[in-house]
């Protein structure tokens, strides 16, 4: 029973999709300190002017920074003139390239500001931030299940440096800092009150006071790799840290419900419900918009565009809802915590199994979802 729960909700995806677009990313190849050894690659549009924003995406489990090219991010970029870095995960960290969002096998160190793979992702921000001229106060986070993880991870131990995040199949900040607490964390879910969860967040900043970024929350409803319940708590976890006392407000938007959470007449917190969807990025046609996003493994179409409405909530198109004013200031070099295990799609793009028998097989998923890191040798 234990191996068919392990191949339904963690087996390992392989392919990806060719992307069109107007440019290809292209490697950092140094960007100071890596405590984390992750790698780096950027997308520069062509015509950059002085004090662009940037998003960072960061991939899921299996995944490289190349397959989020399949979002569509660098078009986006080619149209409004933003600048693109991708973190990528290595097999020497995590055998199967998870960002590990809940820490090194029980030990949460990579959790805390100034430790680990969110040290080497400030380190990146900063060095884009020199070479580029990136707009420090514009500087956005956008992550996919165990990248959607560490999105969070990002957000928490460092608000002052992100006005805005998109958190795509994702996990609270701390949910896990336990193998046992990461099997519990991707499903069924853990439930806190909104308090404990808001407490988590405001404690990993270290006192900051400022004003929070905002964050915007996408999930498949029949994702039975990362639960639904999740995304509950993430909502939970994020108007607790805004102070968000407002009523939500919903709408239908094709197969998604959407629903605000405002703060001062803005929207600073939002989610999307996505109907029919197991463990993947929705791009899709839009009623905003033709997508610039392509269909793959781990991207679906169902009639709604994650990076589009992501883009447009951090302020980055015109008639956002978002002004990217959020919070995030300086450039001082940073080292953030990192997070732990992987929370990868299924076989099946949209939420199917596909997992071959055998212990071997098995033994690999389980790696990737609790983040088990080969120890580097050290010198």
């Amino acid at each position: 029973m234990l191996t068919r729960v392990l191949c339904l909700s963690i087996a390992i995806a392989a392919t990806t999709s060719t992307v069109s677009h107007a440019g290809a990313m292209s490697p950092v190849a140094s960007f100071g300190a890596n405590p984390g050894g992750l790698s780096a690659y950027e997308y520069i549009p062509a015509g950059l002017p002085a004090n662009a924003p940037m998003v960072v995406v960061l991939h899921g489990c299996t995944q490289s920074a190349a397959a989020m090219e399949n979002a569509g991010w660098q078009a986006i970029a080619d149209e409004y003139k933003f600048a693109v870095l991708y973190p990528e995960q290595t097999t020497a960290n995590n055998p199967v390239r998870c960002f590990n969002w809940a820490g090194e096998n029980g030990d949460p160190a990579n959790l805390v500001r100034g430790q680990g793979e969110n040290a080497s992702i400030m380190a990146m921000i900063d060095a884009q931030i020199a070479t580029h001229g990136i707009d420090a106060k514009r500087v956005f986070v956008v992550g996919f299940s165990a990248g959607a993880g560490f999105t969070a991870v990002m957000l928490a131990t460092w608000p002052e440096r992100f006005a805005a995040g998109a958190i795509m199949s994702g996990l609270p900040y701390r949910c896990a800092t336990t193998v046992n607490g990461a099997f519990s964390c991707l499903n069924p879910g853990v439930d806190r009150t909104p308090a404990a969860w808001g407490t988590l967040v405001r404690t990993a900043s270290g006192g900051f006071t400022g004003t929070w970024p905002k964050v915007q929350i996408w999930q498949g409803a029949t994702d039975t790799t990362v639960a639904p319940k999740n995304a509950d708590e993430l909502v939970d976890q994020w108007t607790n840290v805004h102070g968000i006392t407002a009523a939500p407000e919903s709408e239908t938007i094709g197969s998604a419900v959407r629903t605000t959470y405002a703060s001062g007449g803005s929207v600073v917190v939002e989610s999307y419900r996505i109907a029919g969807m197991g463990h993947a990025i929705v791009v899709g046609t839009d009623p905003l918009g033709a997508c610039s996003g392509t269909t793959g493994s781990y991207f679906v179409d169902k009639g709604v565009c994650s990076t589009l409405r992501a883009a447009q909530f951090f302020g980055l198109t015109s008639g956002g809802d978002g002004d990217g004013s959020g919070s995030g200031s300086g450039s001082g070099s940073g080292e953030g915590g990192g997070g732990d295990g992987g929370d990868h799609g299924a076989g099946a793009v949209d939420g199917g199994s596909g997992c071959s028998a055998g212990p071997e097989p098995t033994w690999l998923a389980m790696l990737a979802l609790l983040g088990l890191r080969r120890r580097r040798a050290r010198g």
